[in-house]
């Protein structure tokens, strides 16, 4: 559960709180089957953590940019335009949503008196616009990306990097993130972890284990609320 310790909560983005789903009519709109957002966007992520661990880098669009035209590129039958096609659907990241509980998620923990940042794979920019576009971005302190520690999450610079910009030691700190290896490199970290389910049951064994789970940000935020009532 949450603890009196965790004086900053920091928030993974991609998928924890924004809402991938619209990115599958992308895929539809340059001839590609719906179902193969799944499979881009863990190549994205495949791609975005080697990079680090041979001592590289580059930035979420570039990976994003060069995994979706190699990704289409593979498609049997799919003779269309590589770079206009990675473009369209790069372009779907800036007209996402919110998960519908993030909002009152959101509000529910910063009026208990948590501090809330943002740790992401993505980019700050997007990540003001999705929260801008939800109302929230006022509740949050700070926000972060890669760029900073040159190091795509779960590379423990990533979280030392956030936790850093606000203050605390990784101790202090829970890191949300709906992706388990999100939470075992957090926990790896020094951090603690909340996952959020998000329809998931199953937590892989290998992994360091959440510190407290959720379906999502509402019921995660009413556990603080019960404690402390």
């Amino acid at each position: 559960m949450l603890a009196d310790q965790h004086r900053v909560l920091v928030f993974d983005v991609n998928e924890t709180l924004s809402d991938f789903t619209p990115l599958r009519t992308r895929f539809e709109d340059v001839g590609a089957p719906a179902h193969l957002l799944p499979t881009g966007f863990a190549g994205v992520l495949r791609d975005g953590f080697a990079l680090p661990a041979a001592g590289a880098y580059a930035d979420f669009a570039s990976v994003a940019h060069d995994g979706v035209r190699a990704l289409l590129s593979g498609l049997e039958g799919w003779a269309g335009d590589g770079e206009a096609a990675a473009r369209h659907i790069l372009d779907g990241f800036s007209h996402l949503d919110v998960h519908p509980d993030v909002p009152d998620g959101i509000r529910k923990l910063s009026d208990a008196g948590y501090r809330l940042t943002a740790m992401t794979n993505g980019s700050v920019a997007l990540t003001e616009r999705l929260l801008e576009k939800a109302g929230v971005l006022d509740r949050f302190e700070s926000l972060s990306d890669v760029r900073g520690p040159r190091c795509w999450k779960p590379a423990p610079a990533a979280y030392h990097h956030a936790v850093a910009r606000a203050g605390v030691r990784p101790d202090q700190a829970l890191m949300v993130a709906g992706h388990p290896w999100d939470i075992d490199g957090a926990r790896r970290a020094g951090l603690d972890g909340a996952w959020l389910r998000r329809g998931a049951s199953v937590y892989p064994r290998a992994m360091a284990p959440p510190s407290c789970t959720a379906q999502d940000l509402l019921e995660l935020a009413d556990v603080p609320a019960a404690g402390r009532s």
